[in-house]
């Protein structure tokens, strides 16, 4: 358990490296569309690439922050019912959200979303919108976000045996950042 409990805390620490970094490409994206923006009224200039731009930051921010926002418990869920249980009830919750649905999810649309990747690469397929972006560097998102989100799936249920073990305090897992 003990050797679980060190992969799950280099998990951890990944994710959180990860969501940390990339919650900075939500200011890029704000200074991109201000700077699209202006050009495009302030000066007649239209580029479809700073707009796909725009997107792809937002799809980076949106998909690779899932594990950190998972590891922090800030995913979304019925916190009015779960949070009438004891911890030991919540952990086993947990544990069979994240064996039962979530990894199995996020395996399936990993799975799904690489055979579009693929084709996207050998092809080097670029938007059909004048002067748009490879399309390639987005798809990629998914299959990396996924994989990043089920592997901190995975984290959180060793996280949860380990305290009903009685190795991780139940802190360990309860939301970050809250008063």
């Amino acid at each position: 358990m003990h050797a679980l409990l060190r992969f799950s805390a280099i998990v951890d620490n990944v994710n959180s490296w990860i969501g940390r970094k990339v919650a900075w490409l939500g200011l890029v994206a704000v200074l991109v569309c201000t700077a699209n923006a202006t050009a495009r009224y302030a000066f007649s200039m239209a580029s479809n690439a700073w707009l796909e731009l725009q997107w792809y930051l937002n799809s980076a921010v949106f998909l690779l922050v899932a594990g950190y926002t998972l590891k922090r418990n800030e995913h979304v869920r019925i916190d009015v019912v779960i949070g009438k249980l004891s911890p030991k009830a919540q952990a086993w919750i947990d544990i069979i959200g994240g064996l039962f649905f979530l990894l199995p999810a996020v395996v399936i649309i990993g799975y799904y979303s690489w055979p579009s990747l693929v084709n996207s690469w050998d092809i080097q397929e670029y938007s059909s919108d004048a002067g748009g972006l490879i399309r390639w560097p987005v798809r990629l998102l998914i299959p990396v976000s996924f994989a990043l989100l089920a592997l901190q799936g995975i984290s959180e249920v060793i996280k949860r045996i380990g305290f009903l073990r009685g190795l991780v305090p139940a802190s360990e897992f309860e939301k970050k950042g809250h008063a």
